[in-house]
């Protein structure tokens, strides 16, 4: 006479193949949305555009319309003082950000807005920052790290000025 099977060995072999399904990484029941960090550069845009103090954004890829919030208004000086409000508005598209709220640099000891933000394609050393009817090309590299804010403007403005008005 054959011994007859136990139900339980079934049973513990039906759970292990439902636990090992469900801990698959194929299978993930919450991917993590990514970072504002990790959308610049599927744009083809570089990554350092925006502080490291993101608290918050949203981002529709059907229209792409996106806001950043920042925890404060702050500062960073690249070739050029750049102020960042705390809500940060535009349109992103693959190589530019168009209309976009929230971000002045400094020329002329005066604050002006930045309208758009672009990247030649394919990609080259260069990004271009549309302030107005001036069109700035500034080297990338620059804007590869993300960089820490700052609470006040600090430094020479006419040493930022000079950089400015240099071809």
């Amino acid at each position: 006479m054959a011994p007859k099977p136990k139900p339980h060995l079934g049973l513990i072999h039906t759970l292990l193949f439902f636990v090992s399904i469900l801990s698959s990484p194929w299978l993930s029941l919450s991917d993590p949305e990514p970072t504002v960090y990790e959308i610049l550069p599927q744009f083809g845009l570089p990554a350092g555009l925006l502080p490291d103090s993101v608290t918050n954004y949203t981002y529709s890829s059907s229209d792409g319309r996106f806001i950043v919030v920042l925890a404060k208004p702050c500062y960073i000086q690249f070739d050029y003082m750049v102020f960042y409000d705390t809500t940060i508005t535009g349109k992103l598209s693959y190589g530019s950000i168009t209309g976009l709220k929230g971000i002045q640099v400094q020329r002329f000891f005066l604050w002006f807005d930045v309208d758009e933000i672009r990247v030649d394609l394919p990609p080259s050393d260069s990004i271009y920052f549309q302030v107005g009817l001036i069109n700035k090309k500034l080297d990338v590299g620059q804007f590869k790290t993300i960089h820490s804010c700052r609470d006040k403007v600090s430094g020479n403005c006419a040493g930022s000025l000079k950089r400015f008005l240099q071809v």
